[in-house]
């Protein structure tokens, strides 16, 4: 039996929940942070979940790391130990509990009988030709049945990648370029 790529991603994330969680140092923490939404955006990759992943990896791995970078510059570089308290390792506890019993009577994954697969897959696929005239099933799906998702999940791709220019860019403002020269003159 072939050991699913998907559980070896699940234990890696956990691993990293784990060092993230034990890390003394807030800027190990924060690029801890950065891996684990690279190692959750392969994991959606790998469920076939791509649009998924590309709004993982640039909202998870790229603007919140640059974020909570840009926070660290105003803070101190190691965490403060706290008493430790019972109630929040409850309260995750008992929503753990109920979000796995809550999955009990679901169907296995990837099995192709589910109610998911039969919905409405099987009129996406035999009608796509017909009634859009894409030839490509994925591209009539995403255009036409799933246009506003995709509008609002491309909308928040372009918001991250806004986001990190605009961080990025601060690290050039107070500097001005000499026009005779082409390169960049003195302090503005």
């Amino acid at each position: 039996m072939q050991f699913p790529i998907e559980a070896l991603f699940f234990l890696l994330l956990l691993a990293v929940s784990v060092a993230i969680a034990r890390s003394k140092d807030l800027f190990s923490a924060a690029m801890l942070l950065g891996v684990f939404s690279f190692l959750s955006a392969s994991l959606f990759t790998f469920m076939d979940a791509v649009d998924v992943a590309i709004t993982e990896a640039s909202v998870g791995a790229g603007v919140s790391t640059v974020l909570i970078l840009g926070g660290l510059l105003l803070t101190d570089t190691q965490e403060r130990q706290q008493p430790t308290r019972l109630l929040p390792f409850v309260v995750v506890g008992l929503t753990g509990a109920a979000l796995i019993y809550g999955t009990l009577d679901m169907p296995l994954y990837g099995d192709p009988m589910a109610p998911i697969h039969h919905h409405v897959a099987n009129e996406y696929v035999s009608e796509e030709a017909l009634r859009f005239g894409i030839p490509n099933v994925v591209t009539a799906v995403l255009a036409s049945w799933r246009g506003y998702d995709t509008l609002g999940e491309t909308s928040v791709v372009l918001t991250a990648a806004t986001g990190v220019m605009a961080l990025l860019g601060g690290v050039f403002r107070g500097r001005k370029q000499d026009p005779s020269k082409g390169t960049e003159g003195g302090e503005a």
